[in-house]
């Protein structure tokens, strides 16, 4: 149940001047000791599942295990999919569970930005949604970060910020103002009267990537100037690195399983020293009071065939059917089934699941879903009813 509006629990943030901790999810490991440094700190947390991680890992295979962590929680949890690369890709993730998502397109010129930013904002958002965009841009500097995010630093504008943020509809804004992904060489030098420009012209909760290497006083100054949430990464997988190196110098012969064994333990205790520093800590409660329920309904209709029908003609009509509503964005799943007891009042059903009761809406009016219900399938029912469930 604590599964929560990603765009609720940011805004409660951004209104009570802490930041969320948004932690990428690299394996289980990471997922674990993620969800114990939220319940030792009651605090509530992002699931970050990053798009250039998935070479890693199976996405729709892990995705199940991020959704029943949070769902059996006690503190609020969003599950938010980072630097996704197109539409499709929101669209997957959306499909696979998670609750808002980041397509980054702040390599591209301003208006190519805004543009494909604003179509993804539109889908998204008749899900129920939370979208996050990105201006300026935010460079990576050494390994894979380098390679995901090439290119030299670009700082955000406030002024074009404005123009971004009414034309996109976008629900929070990454911004640069002097961050890296990966590790930071040197001091690093952020610009704090940017950040201030940029939260006066734009009145909506800022994010910042690149977290690690920051001291607690950047951070601290960050969030003063309207930061609500903050992704990090690089600093999760060093401490488990270095777990990891440490368990092999002091035993040569250690197995598999046994070089992972502090690997949670690290996670948990970097995530929950940065939990409590961003002003998460002791939040949980007063975070799901004012926070919606994320959680799925279904559209299920109980049916009867012409006699005429063949079962052949039959599988034809729901096969098209079923290809044409599982491509509208907002369903998870659909399935067709047949009763076991050949004289029940209906003999078929078709089961269409959905991320939300927003997602459902849409698909009412989708015109896949018309086109399929009224052209395909009407005209061969003998009778059937419909009914909206969700989950009490």
């Amino acid at each position: 149940m604590p599964l929560v509006h990603l765009s609720d629990m940011i805004n409660h943030a951004y209104r009570h001047n802490y930041a969320v901790g948004a932690f990428g999810v690299a394996n289980l490991h990471f997922l674990e000791g993620i969800m114990q440094a939220a319940e030792n700190c009651r605090a509530p947390v992002v699931l970050n599942l990053i798009e250039s991680h998935f070479d890693n890992y199976d996405f729709e295979l892990l995705m199940p295990a991020v959704t029943a962590a949070a769902r059996r929680a006690a503190v609020p949890v969003a599950i938010n999919f980072d630097h996704g690369t197109s539409r499709a890709s929101a669209e997957r993730a959306i499909r696979a569970g998670c609750n808002g998502v980041m397509v980054d397109t702040s390599a591209l010129a301003f208006s190519e930005n805004l543009w494909q930013t604003r179509d993804i904002v539109t889908m998204a958002h008749t899900c129920g949604i939370t979208v996050e965009g990105e201006l300026g841009y935010v460079p990576g500097v050494d390994g894979e970060n380098a390679r995901n995010h090439p290119g030299e630093l670009a700082y955000t504008s406030a002024a074009e910020a404005v123009g971004y943020v009414e034309r996109t509809g976008v629900d929070c804004l990454a911004v640069s103002v002097g961050t890296v992904h990966g590790r930071m060489k040197g001091v690093p030098k952020l610009d704090y009267s940017r950040l201030a420009k940029i939260r006066e012209a734009t009145a909506i909760p800022l994010v910042i990537h690149g977290g690690t290497g920051l001291s607690d006083e950047q951070f601290r100054r960050l969030i003063a100037n309207g930061v609500a949430k903050i992704n990090y990464y690089t600093a999760l997988a060093d401490v488990a690195d270095r777990s990891i190196r440490e368990y092999v110098a002091a035993n040569r012969k250690g197995g598999h399983s046994s070089l992972l064994t502090g690997v949670r333990d690290a996670v948990r205790e970097e995530a929950e020293r940065c939990l409590r520093l961003w002003g998460g800590g002791g939040r949980a409660a007063e975070v799901l009071a004012q926070c919606r329920p994320w959680q799925e309904v279904e559209h299920i209709m109980l049916y009867n065939v012409s006699s005429t029908l063949s079962e052949i003609e039959l599988a034809s009509v729901m096969r098209e059917g079923t290809q044409l509503i599982a491509a509208i964005p907002g369903v998870r799943g659909i399935r067709t089934r047949q009763t076991i007891q050949s004289d029940g009042k209906y003999q078929h059903c078709l089961l269409v699941t959905l991320v939300s009761q927003a997602a459902l809406e849409s698909y009412h009016h989708h015109p896949a879903q018309l086109r399929f219900s009224h052209k395909a399938l009407r005209p061969v029912l003998a009778d059937h009813i419909t009914l909206d469930m969700e989950e009490r």
